[in-house]
């Protein structure tokens, strides 16, 4: 168990352990290069079928949920530390494997391994954020937001520039990236599990099936996430049956990225004291008009303004979504809580570009315009409803 005086140094008014998770999340997003360019190597350099290549980032995409999950549960048995270091290292072995792979089975098993150990540390680092005092967590949990999305746009930057000079470049900047941020966590993030022995610690699936709340608002999420995530396929197509070309794309896409690490702090100074419930509704809500704006817009102009719409109800829903699920959670139960509520987004990320492109295959953009409209439309009332329940459960 961590001192208090071990996690009580503040810096910027933050805990320094909170600066060390932060460095993790900068430092793992910035190097994960691999998974951008996965389909390209394993078609252009593996030779795989676009159908099978497609198949094997699936698996990587199926092993997000896991990951999450199992995070989390670790995260509450084995402790906070010990599974980002188990995450950062075991990513690094998958991803070396990976890359080393020169037969069908082999890449099953590497990219299977990669997609249940690349994401470990993100419940385990939230559950140490929600382990905190309440006045430090939400701005906790928009700092790591933050340094995830500036490292996301680094590595968006610099992969296809490192990617002419080989794939294996890729895999190796990824491998050392995962390296560095598990020394991090070894030299500096503490252990902030509650105390208590694993075997006196209820089962996390009983617990999670008596708590209709916890399970509405994982519905919602799942329904958000399946929202907002149909956008990245979407939004490609729209802009490209309007003539726009990659660029033109990259660059609108781009808005994303800027505006996240341009707001992201000042959000969270002025949404920290609103009701969670109310500023995650208007969010759902922007996510919805945004993702219907852009489904019928037709000039640069019409996608760059759906753009921005739709990030900042992306913003807005960061801010409070690992403060609400750890109100919601029994300490002991934290990193599962928020293990379930980060497997949404990966729900999602399955969800939202199967549903994304078949609606506009099938009934093109106006109807894909009108039903994000009116999903962010419901998203929105019902998150309102839940907003008194919520209310009384973390007050």
């Amino acid at each position: 168990m961590t001192t208090s005086s071990t996690i009580a140094r503040p810096h910027l008014g933050l805990p320094a352990s909170v600066w060390a998770l932060a460095a993790t999340h900068l430092v793992g997003r910035a190097g994960g290069v691999v998974r951008s360019f996965l389909v390209l190597y394993l078609t252009q350099a593996q030779h795989l079928s676009p159908s099978t290549a497609g198949a094997v980032v699936a698996a990587v995409g199926a092993g997000d949920i896991g990951s999450q999950l199992l995070g989390g549960w670790l995260g509450d048995r084995i402790g906070r530390r010990n599974t980002m270091l188990a995450g950062f290292l075991g990513a690094a072995a998958a991803l070396t494997a990976l890359g080393s792979a020169d037969t069908l089975p082999g890449i099953w098993v590497a990219a299977a391994a990669a997609g249940l150990t690349m994401e470990l540390f993100r419940p385990a680092g939230s559950a140490a954020v929600a382990d905190l005092p309440p006045e430090h967590r939400i701005r906790a949990f928009g700092l790591l937001y933050w340094a995830a999305n500036l490292g996301f746009s680094v590595a968006a930057v610099t992969a296809g520039v490192l990617a002419a000079h080989g794939y294996g470049l890729l895999f190796w900047i990824n491998v050392v990236a995962s390296l560095a941020a598990a020394l991090i966590v070894w030299r500096r993030v503490p252990e902030t599990r509650p105390a208590g022995p694993a075997r006196t610690r209820r089962a996390l699936l009983p617990v999670v099936l008596r708590d209709r709340l916890t399970l509405a608002l994982l519905a919602l999420h799942v329904g958000y996430f399946t929202l907002f995530l149909q956008t990245f396929t979407t939004l490609p197509l729209l802009m490209t049956a309007g003539g726009f070309g990659t660029a033109t794309y990259g660059a609108v896409l781009a808005l994303n990225g800027i505006a996240v690490v341009a707001l992201q702090p000042v959000a969270v100074r002025l949404l920290a004291g609103r009701d969670g419930s109310t500023v995650s509704a208007v969010s759902m809500l922007l996510v919805g008009l945004g993702a219907g704006l852009g489904a019928v817009s037709h000039g640069p102009a019409g996608f760059a303004g759906s753009v921005l719409v739709w990030t900042l109800g992306q913003i807005g829903i960061a801010v409070r979504f690992g403060d609400t699920f750890t109100g919601l959670a029994p300490a002991e139960l934290r990193g599962g809580y928020l293990g379930l509520a980060s497997a949404t987004w990966s729900a999602g990320a399955v969800l939202g570009p199967l549903a994304g492109t078949a609606l506009l295959d099938l009934a093109g953009a106006t109807v894909l315009g009108s039903v994000c409209a009116g999903g962010g439309t419901a998203l929105f009332a019902l998150q309102r409803a839940l907003g008194p329940a919520v209310r009384r459960r973390t007050r």
